[in-house]
């Protein structure tokens, strides 16, 4: 029988945590309007993140005081399910904390990001510019705050200069190669004419219902706005990029010049890995992973009827007419019809699917020949954008159609669409986890979701069979080789010169994949990580559960919470296991507070 004072203290302690959860998202939004816009709240969508150097350090107390708040609250007062929340809370709030410390918003530009659009989003293939693309534009309103956005975007890029510079004199910038492929992406956008900038595309758009002589009035103001404040902005970014920044980047390639590098790769990788992995066991790791996959990749090879070596075999997927589309249209329309065909076998492995629809569209040109095969862009939260699978089609001669089928299923159905979209779809849980990414989950769920093709017959062809181990390649590699560059002081041409050995994927995709380890330091060790274990949970589900495991029940235990940490996520499942053990029904979500 519970204590009395114990029936008190929980509602009080519950009522304590739900308002700071909800202060803090309200915090979030406030404080990152882009993301706000993007997540559909259209409050702030008249101004830019603040970048200065007195709004991050703010930041960072505000942190340190959100949990000195938390520790008020009383943790064993709560439900099992707000103890989760409050643990999650914690783990982010303690994580933005110490990251701090290494200064990361120094270095807040890459080739994969462009203009950053915000300290705390994690670096993505969208610029600035591409939110007029992403953000919906209805009313009169949405485009004068697109207008005023503009007109603020100088004061914007000059809080980014004013970082770099500061970046400059405390010695943290980034390494040369990739810091070179930057200002050819902003000279993309140095347009002649304002009306043929990416900014304008909005008022290319104008929706039915605004009178002519209001559209006239805003076009006639964004011509303005970017003519006299983005264009310039972008011709001081670019001449400072050029001419001072690039020239001072480093010529080594690895996060161990810095001056804390070290204990910065330490801290990224329990940061994206959720786990206490050491680098040196990562590296381990991949190299087994690497031995693994090639004695698989052998096996598949045979059945092909190749007779060559495991090397002429990568050569022989490289250049093969066979395996390309004749253009871009062509690939396209493939992987709209490959989606197609997915979709509808997701029921005999998913017992739950999300309600928001997703489309497959290209890569935007401005940033296809720095940007990856493919990449999801999750929809709004709002339902005023779908879900986007984004695949590049530049030159289509180096895209293989036996990378379609893992690229898909990653990106979009079983992988980050299907998530994404359920996880903000669970209105028991707070807005920051409905809407929370931790890396190790998502991509590692993303790349589970590779290997589900056997059971939905997607790999019936052995190339297409191959070309899901080539992707499982790319991934174990990645732990060799982040590692090996961060760590071990590998060169970048070990890296790409490992990368290739191993893998048949094009130089193209490979260089920029090895250039995107270096610009994000860690990230790419979560992939695998992620995998392994969520492979390891279902094999030991099974072996523990025999006839009476359902792979539907065991994908709505893993998907139903949200992203979690490795370790939780594990815990969760194990205790699923044990209730099936005594014949309980799976566990469904708490209800919303």
């Amino acid at each position: 029988m519970m204590h009395p004072e114990a029936a008190d203290a929980r509602p009080k302690a519950a009522a304590a945590l739900h308002a700071l959860l909800q202060q803090e998202w309200q915090y979030q939004l406030e404080h990152s309007p882009t993301y706000a816009s993007v997540q559909g709240d259209r409050r702030w969508n008249d101004r830019w993140d603040d970048l200065s150097l007195k709004a991050i350090e703010a930041d960072h107390q505000h942190n340190l005081q959100v949990l000195a708040k938390l520790k008020t609250v009383d943790r064993e007062a709560l439900s099992a399910a707000d103890q989760l929340n409050h643990d999650l809370f914690r783990r982010d709030h303690e994580t933005w904390v110490e990251e701090h410390r290494f200064k990361p918003y120094l270095m807040p530009v890459s080739h994969l990001a462009g203009i950053p659009e915000g300290i705390k989003q994690p670096p993505g293939v969208q610029a600035a510019y591409q939110l007029a693309d992403t953000l919906r534009f209805a009313t009169v309103q949405d485009y004068e705050d697109w207008v005023v956005r503009l007109q603020g975007f100088g004061a914007y890029v000059d809080q980014v200069l004013a970082l770099l510079e500061e970046g400059l004199r405390q010695r943290r910038v980034p390494p040369k190669v990739v810091l070179q492929r930057i200002p050819p992406q902003v000279a993309r956008q140095l347009v002649a004419d304002p009306a043929d900038s990416g900014f304008f595309a909005p008022f290319r758009r104008s929706p039915q219902g605004i009178p002519a002589a209001e559209q006239q009035r805003l076009e006639k103001a964004a011509r303005e706005a970017i003519a006299r404040g983005v264009l310039p902005a972008l011709k001081r970014f670019h001449q400072f990029l050029t001419e001072e920044y690039v020239p001072k980047g480093t010529d080594a390639v690895g996060l161990w010049q810095l001056p804390d590098g070290a204990e910065q790769y330490d801290f990224l990788a329990r940061k994206f890995t959720t786990t206490g992995l050491s680098a040196e066991a990562i590296h381990a790791l991949g190299l087994a992973e690497v031995k693994r996959l090639r004695a698989e990749m052998e096996a598949v090879k045979t059945q092909t009827g190749f007779e060559g070596t495991l090397a002429e075999f990568f050569h022989f997927l490289r250049t093969d007419a066979r395996f390309y589309a004749r253009d871009g249209d062509e690939l396209l329309m493939r992987y709209r019809a490959l989606s197609k065909r997915i979709d509808p076998l997701l029921v005999r492995l998913f017992k739950t699917l999300p309600r928001q629809p997703y489309g497959v569209e290209p890569t935007p040109e401005a940033i296809a020949p720095d940007a990856t095969t493919g990449f999801y862009y999750a929809g709004a939260p709002d339902g005023s954008r779908p879900g986007m699978y984004l695949v590049n089609l530049y030159r289509p001669e180096t895209r293989p159609l036996w990378e379609m089928v893992p690229l898909t299923l990653h990106e979009a159905v079983p992988g980050h669409h299907l998530q994404l979209a359920l996880a903000a779809e669970q209105p028991s849980l707070p807005d920051f986890r409905r809407y929370g990414f931790y890396v190790a989950y998502g991509e590692g769920w993303a790349l589970y979701a590779e290997s589900l093709g056997d059971e939905l017959g997607l790999y019936s062809n052995p190339y297409d069979k191959f070309g899901q181990l080539a992707y499982d390649m790319w991934r174990a590699v990645r732990l060799v080789v982040d590692t090996g560059m961060h760590v071990k002081r590998w060169t970048r041409q070990q890296a790409l010169d490992y990368f290739m050995e191993n893998s048949p994927r094009q130089a193209l995709d490979t260089t920029n994949e090895i250039d995107r380890y270096i610009a994000w330091p860690g990230q790419a060790l979560a992939y695998k990580v992620g995998q392994l274990k969520m492979r390891e949970l279902r094999t030991r589900a099974e072996q523990a559960l025999g006839p009476r495991f359902d792979v539907r029940e065991f994908h709505d235990v893993v998907l139903l919470d949200g992203a979690l940490p490795l370790d939780i996520l594990e815990a969760r499942v194990q205790a699923w296991v044990a209730a099936r053990q005594h014949g309980a029904a799976a566990p469904k979500p708490q209800p919303a507070p």
